[in-house]
């Protein structure tokens, strides 16, 4: 794979050029994923670009006009192709004020084509939780809530550097109840010295409020955070199988279908936005940090917002958020498509892997019949899927299809 810098508009973008092609004759679904980079505090163990806001208020407006100025600069790269779901992550995107998020999705609204029963997502954390400003979101066209909840304990919450305490953690979760009928809780399990009893209260409480998504995560020590630097006593593998299995038979218990390795839902109340990522469907990202994934008939592309707020800001406004871009040769789309497609348990059809990289199924023949071997998946003429044990050991599935692309 070769490297070259283009200088395009003042700036430099790191463009890769790798060898293949690709054929695609449809293109998937897309997405629009808004990055919302500020947060009161820089959690632990957080490794998404998040940035503390030490001031008295961030710059809403000057941010705004950044996003509103990006969005118009892509428009060309996904012209007449219509939106299916709106997902506003962070950072803590509940810090935007009512009218602040108003004014974003009616730019959103100008700008796109939206699907009018478009599912629109807000992450929100706990001690932004104004009843009031809630109802406004819901109001201005967010059908969806995600509440970082992470531990209804305050030992634990303490522990995870997270600002709210378990009373905050309760009182979001009743106001999303009362202002969403569809909303998902963020919860992390195998926290430092957790127990198992400790998880099980935890998981009962949030059952105890009937959310019809539930994203349950295995803390992890990610590089270039605090925790990665510092780590804390975590249980040990051991008591952190005992939590999942017992995650797996309570939720299932209580009607979720566990349908991707941390997502659990009702009936009908999966993550739509989240199904297309593992899809290997489209999204436009927008905002700082934001990655970009878009198809065309001959080409997948990748990008990268400048990921500093400031300097999103400033480039942005001068027509130029783009810092990283680049094509993914037809040597990486195996490996691409199943790091998203074998976390899902139904796994995928086989005429998906072929519609969504524009390669036959005979470019990954070795590493299915490798996989097949070690019983990690299970396939047929229409359908492979992970088995049990592919699941238990995702990295390692994946893995024989990154040795496929090199």
């Amino acid at each position: 794979m070769s490297a070259s810098a283009i200088s395009a508009g003042g700036r430099v973008i790191q463009a890769f050029n790798a060898p293949g092609s690709i054929r695609l004759t449809s293109l998937p679904p897309l997405a629009l994923y808004v990055h919302f980079p500020w947060c009161v505090r820089k959690c632990p163990y957080c490794d998404f670009n998040s940035h503390e806001w030490k001031g008295e208020r961030f710059p809403e407006s000057d941010y705004l006009d950044a996003l509103r100025a990006d969005l118009e600069h892509a428009l060309p790269l996904v012209w007449g192709r219509q939106v299916h779901t709106v997902f506003i992550g962070g950072g803590t995107p509940s810090l935007l004020s009512a009218p602040g998020l108003d004014r974003l999705l009616s730019d959103v609204r100008a700008l796109l084509p939206l699907d009018a029963d478009a599912e629109i997502t807000l992450e929100a954390n706990p001690g932004t939780f104004e009843a009031a400003k809630f109802a406004q979101f819901r109001a201005s066209g967010v059908n969806r809530l995600s509440v970082g909840i992470q531990s209804f304990n305050e030992t634990h919450l303490k522990a995870l550097g997270r600002i709210h305490d378990a009373a905050q953690a309760r009182h979001a979760v009743e106001v999303a109840a009362h202002t969403f009928d569809n909303f998902n809780l963020d919860l992390m399990f195998a926290l430092p010295q957790q127990t198992l009893a400790e998880c099980e209260t935890d998981i009962e409480t949030a059952l105890s409020y009937a959310p019809p998504h539930l994203s349950l995560y295995h803390l992890t020590l990610e590089p270039n955070t605090l925790f990665a630097k510092f780590p804390p006593p975590l249980p040990d593998d051991d008591a952190s199988a005992d939590m999942q299995d017992w995650i797996h038979e309570r939720t299932a218990a209580a009607g979720y279908e566990r349908y991707e390795v941390s997502a659990y839902a009702k009936p009908h109340r999966q993550s739509k936005h989240n199904l297309n990522y593992w899809r290997f469907g489209d999204y436009l990202g927008i905002g700082a940090g934001a990655h970009t994934k878009l198809s065309f008939p001959n080409r997948i592309l990748r990008q990268m917002r400048y990921k500093h707020p400031a300097t999103f800001i400033e480039e942005a406004k001068a027509g130029h958020a783009v810092q990283e871009e680049h094509e993914v040769g037809a040597r990486d789309l195996p490996f691409e498509f199943m790091l998203n497609a074998l976390r899902l348990v139904e796994g995928f059809p086989v005429h998906r892997f072929i519609e969504r990289t524009g390669l036959p199924m005979t470019s990954i023949e070795p590493a299915l019949q490798e996989a097949e071997r070690r019983k990690l998946i299970t396939r047929d003429y229409e359908k492979i899927a992970p088995t049990p044990l592919g699941q238990a050991f995702l990295n390692d599935l994946q893995a024989l299809f990154l040795k496929e692309s090199q």
